[in-house]
This record gives C-alpha cells, structure tokens and sequence, in this order.
C-alpha cells in the first residue's frame, strides 16, 4: 500500500511539472538551432481586421471619419487617451495643472514620448498641429471641434490671425492653452484624433508626410509599415512608443472590403478577427448567441436640402419625416437591435439631475401617418403645388445603404401616396457633394467626437460644414453659443433640451435610428475597446 501512494506522489509530480513546461512555453514554440539543441521562439501576434474602405486621410485634422480615426488612434496618440471606461486618462501628457478659473491648462509631456524616427515629441509639435487644424487653408471639417480655444473661432473664419491662438510652448516639453470658458468635456474632446501632434520638422521637410507608410511618422502604440492603396494597410508595434511595453499585439493587418456578406465570409473562414453582422444572417447569428453589442454615440439619419424645392417648406419635410417609421426599419429591415430614433441625441448622456438626455428630451418627431398627410396637403397648399415636385433620395453606394432607402421610398409611397426616386453614388464624391447642397433629400449618419450633447446639436449651427442642409435659425445658434460658455450645467443642459426641440421642430433632417456596434470577434481576441464615441482601441488588445 505505501510503495502504491508512493508511485501515485511520483506520477501527480510527472504531470505537474509536465503542467508548469505547458505553461511557461504557451504563446512560442522551439527551434532547432542546428546542433541538437533548442532555442525558444516567439510567436508573432497578428490581429486581421477590416477598414472597409481606403481610409479618406491619415492627416489626423483631414481624415475625420472612422475609416482613418479607428487606424489613425492607434497609430498616434494624443495629450489624452480613453481608458477601458471611455474616460479621459493621461497619455503623451503624463499629467497637467488647471488655473482657478478653469481656463488654462498647463500639460506636462512625458520624457519619453518619442516619435517613431526618435524624435522627441514636443511641445512646438501640439502648438503647430493645433494651429494647423484651425488654419482656414487646411480645410479641416474638424476645426469646429477647437472653437473652445482662446482665438480660435476668430483665426479658423479668417476674423483673427494663428497668433491670436492661445496655445504655447512653454518649454519643450510643457504645453499651454487658454480656453474661452471653462469646458466639462475638454480633456475627453482632445483625445480625438484632430488633436493628435504633428512632428513639426518632418512636416515641414514633406508636407505630404501621411501620405504613404515610408514617409509616415507615429508616435501612437503602432507604426505604419506598409500601405497599398484601395487595397489594404498594416501596422506594427511601435518600439519608440512610451509604453510599448504594454502593447501586447505584434501586428495589425487591415483588409479593404466593403460588403458586410464578404467580411462574414473572410471572419468564418479566419481570415479576418471580427467582423459585422449581415442583416440577412442576424437573426440566426443573434440566436446563436455569438454576436456581442455595444452602445455607440451616433445615429444614422437622412437631410432634407431646405435650398430645394419642395424642401424649403416646412410643413412638407415634417410630412416626410413624419411617414418614416423608424420602429419597422430597425425590426425589419436592419435587425441588428437598434433603437429608433425619434430625437437627433443619443442614449447615454447624464443631466446633473441623472436623467438620460434622450429619455427627458423625449420622442421630437415620431411616426404619424394621418398628421403626415395632414401637413403634405397643408404644405402643397401653401407653395400652391398642384403636384409635388419630384423628389430624389440620393445614397452613398453600399448594400445597407440600398435597403434603407428602398424601405424609406416604399414607406413614402404607402403613406404619402409619393413616388421618390433613388440615386447612389460613390461615398468620396457623395460626401463632397451633399456638403455643396447639390442633393435634395440624401443619407447621412453622426458619430460622436466626443462624450457631451453638445456636439451633436453643434452640427446644425448656421454655416458649420456639417451641416449640410441650408437650414439656419438664430435663436438655435445663439442657445448652442450660450451653452459652450454656460458654467452652470443645469442651464446649460437646458439650453441643449431647447435647441434639440427647435431643431426638430424644424425638420431638415429625419432621425433612421442610433448606432450601436453589433459584431463578431473571434474567441482568442481580446481586450479591444470600442468607445462610444467612435474610435477602436488596439492598445491593449491580445492575441492567444
């Protein structure tokens, strides 16, 4: 019996060492180094994703949009970085001091914060790209973003000069700004990507230096190591980045296919690491249990052009928007768990009481079929119509972009009686043109920039390039320009209630339905951050 436990003890230790060797060589694999002996090697950590298209720019004050901000946040970073909570926490800044009154911040930049070329990353690097974004001749639709800034609005609407911008270096590696007011959301604003450095002295020797992956310079968890145009790009850790050490994949690849059927095809077969889901493969998939869903400040919407006929009347856009039913679209034809929308901001958004915005704003402009038809007469009648001028849909070329227009001109059809025509066209030249106003009633879709109500309302001011819609109402801009300087947050979270109201009052735009990030990812993936407002988060993302 004792020589029996003895041989049981001598075979546990056999297979708890056996146990311990598994572990510690998890993740390599040996190598023969040709005399017999064995060397351990690394495995590489490769995470496939899909951009979908060829990202508009990695110029971080041109390219604002998620097919070049969700690359461009990993491969560059700026003062702040969103956390696992989607909060503001320190980043190339390691920390900052905040005057008494709320205004100027002092940002203190880490020693080590480098560029991918060596350089350090300074002080004068922020002050130029800063500047930069609100230089009029750079054109960034983001500009807006930095009106907060001391002198800001002035310089980027030719008003005031770059000196009139309160950002400086104060040394190399300390960094000030002077805010108009104080700002809740400020330290969560700058974290986007239109905010990011510039490496001043490469910039100015290539001022096409984001252009192409061997003139690129990051100083994010990633470099840009090669990128074939309309085709695919990839990127690989950053051993100049201040925290490298925690970046745990080795390189990200990142297809262009833009057909959510393909991208499911390439997830299945391993080809890619996540992927959306089909609408025509999501009830099965939801039921499967395999699908993961994530809130998303954004929503996807359509604009009336209130410069054309018959949208310059009010009473007949309301029609239109009041014969959509939003509920039906999200149900029937999306299916990927949407909530319709009836206001223009999302869910997700605190008042200092703890009311959700969404839920105490309420449903602005919800499906009415006989109050639509009601308001098309009333409208016809008062621009003496005796038929209604023709109408287009104009779309940007995509088989879910196709679906919902299709829904919306049967829905206009069964409950306006009104034949709307469809148009597509390509998404680069779409978006030039709906920004001119050359459309009459044409797709479009929000994601926020940053966590506050406040940039959502901010896209209808009179004259902001996303606006797109010709509409202007001045007790609109002025609620919106009080709101900015409001210190109060009641007050202000009041002025916001008001404005959403006359916006969709209003109605150039009709509300489809808020975003939210339906998705596939593969078992072995982990710690991806898909923020709220928009960007993808790779910086602490693994691989098995």
């Amino acid at each position: 019996m004792k020589k029996l436990t003895v041989l049981l003890v001598a075979v546990m230790m056999m297979f708890a060492l056996a146990a311990c060797t598994a572990n510690k060589d998890a993740g390599s694999e040996k190598k023969d180094d040709g005399k017999g002996k064995s060397e351990e090697k690394k495995v590489e950590k490769v995470l496939n994703l899909n951009n979908g298209q060829e990202p508009t720019s990695f110029d971080p004050p041109i390219g604002f949009d998620a097919v070049s901000w969700n690359s461009l946040n990993n491969l560059m970073e700026g003062l702040t970085r969103l956390d696992e909570t989607h909060q503001p926490k320190e980043a190339t800044a390691e920390k900052w001091d905040v005057s008494a009154d709320g205004k100027t911040y002092t940002f203190h930049i880490r020693d080590n914060a480098k560029w991918s070329n060596g350089d350090d990353v300074t002080a004068d690097d922020f002050v130029f790209a800063w500047k930069r974004l609100l230089d009029p001749n750079t054109s960034s639709p983001a500009a807006f973003l930095a009106y907060f800034i001391e002198g800001g609005e002035a310089y980027n609407t030719g008003a005031g000069s770059a000196d009139d911008v309160k950002v400086k270096a104060v040394d190399k590696k300390t960094f000030e700004v002077t805010l108009i007011s104080p700002q809740a959301y400020f330290l969560s604003v700058i974290s986007n990507p239109c905010f990011f450095p510039i490496n001043e002295k490469v910039a100015k020797e290539n001022p096409k230096w984001f252009a192409e992956a061997n003139t690129f310079v990051a100083n994010g968890p990633y470099k840009l190591a090669e990128w074939n145009h309309d085709s695919d790009f990839t990127m690989v850790k950053n051993d100049k980045y201040w925290d490298t050490k925690n970046v745990k994949i080795d390189k990200v690849h990142w297809a262009m296919v833009d057909d959510p059927t393909t991208e499911y095809q390439m997830y299945t077969t391993g080809e890619l690491d996540t992927s959306d889901v089909p609408s025509e493969m999501a009830e099965k998939l939801f039921k499967d249990g395999d699908v993961k869903v994530e809130d998303q400040a954004g929503e996807y919407f359509y604009r009336f052009n209130v410069t054309k006929a018959p949208f310059q009347n009010e009473n007949i856009r309301k029609a239109f928007a009041l014969a959509v039913d939003q509920k039906q679209m999200v149900e029937l034809v999306t299916k990927n768990q949407e909530k319709p929308a009836y206001g223009f901001v999302s869910y997700g958004f605190k008042d200092p009481e703890g009311n959700d915005f969404r839920e105490k704003s309420g449903d602005l402009i919800k499906t009415d079929v006989a109050k639509a038809k009601e308001l098309l007469k009333k409208g016809m009648e008062e621009e003496k119509y005796t038929k209604l001028p023709e109408v287009t849909l104009t779309y940007s070329t995509s088989d879910q972009h196709k679906k919902i227009a299709e829904a919306l001109q049967q829905m206009f059809k069964e409950n306006l009686g009104v034949d709307v025509k469809l148009a597509n066209m390509e998404s680069s030249v779409f978006a030039t043109d709906q920004k001119a106003l050359k459309f009459q009633f044409s797709r479009s879709s929000f994601l926020a920039d940053y966590a506050d109500p406040i940039n959502f309302l901010e896209n209808f001011i009179t004259g902001s390039p996303m606006n797109r819609t010709g509409w202007s109402n001045k007790e609109f801009d002025q609620l919106i320009k009080d709101a900015k300087l409001e210190k109060d947050e009641k007050k202000r979270y009041e002025m916001m209630y008001k404005a959403e109201k006359i916006l969709l009052d209003a109605a150039p735009i009709v509300p489809i339905h808020f975003y939210n990030q339906v998705y596939l990812q593969n078992k072995n993936v982990t710690g991806i951050v898909r923020h709220p407002v928009g960007y993808l988060e790779l910086k602490g993302a693994d691989k098995k």
